[in-house]
């Protein structure tokens, strides 16, 4: 099957919900997070599923599309740390922390995945 749109991507899909998860988990921040964990968390992980947009459209480019993966991997990295910062300040329930984790983790993979093999995913040259 031929994808078309990098919203057809699992890791994308996977990425989205995840993004969606954490603004409606994060919605009961203190406001006091507004400019520094909230907002930050949410632009982390919003930015991995931008990142895949991105990288999907540079993908004529192997270079180009494995910097933008790479990209998507520090933003999940990030997200990660503000997942473990937002658990210890009580933000939110270890159960959210497992659960959100997991997927990060998940998405994690997946991009390495990707990373090292862009192959599959690159436009074939019109050369």
């Amino acid at each position: 099957m031929r994808i078309n749109s990098a919203k057809e991507l699992e890791v994308y899909k996977k990425a989205y919900a995840l993004a969606m998860g954490i603004f409606e988990a994060s919605r009961g921040f203190p406001l006091e997070e507004k400019f520094a964990l909230t907002g930050q968390i949410r632009r982390s992980s919003r930015s991995v599923a931008m990142n895949l947009r991105e990288a999907w459209a540079k993908r004529r480019y192997e270079a180009h599309f494995v910097s933008k993966l790479t990209d998507c991997d520090g933003e999940n990295s990030e997200t990660d740390t503000s997942l473990d910062f937002a658990l210890s300040c009580g933000y939110i329930t270890p159960e959210q922390h497992e659960v959100f984790s997991s997927q990060n983790h998940e998405i994690g993979r997946m991009l390495g995945a990707m990373i090292k093999n862009p192959a599959p995913f690159l436009l074939a040259s019109d050369l």
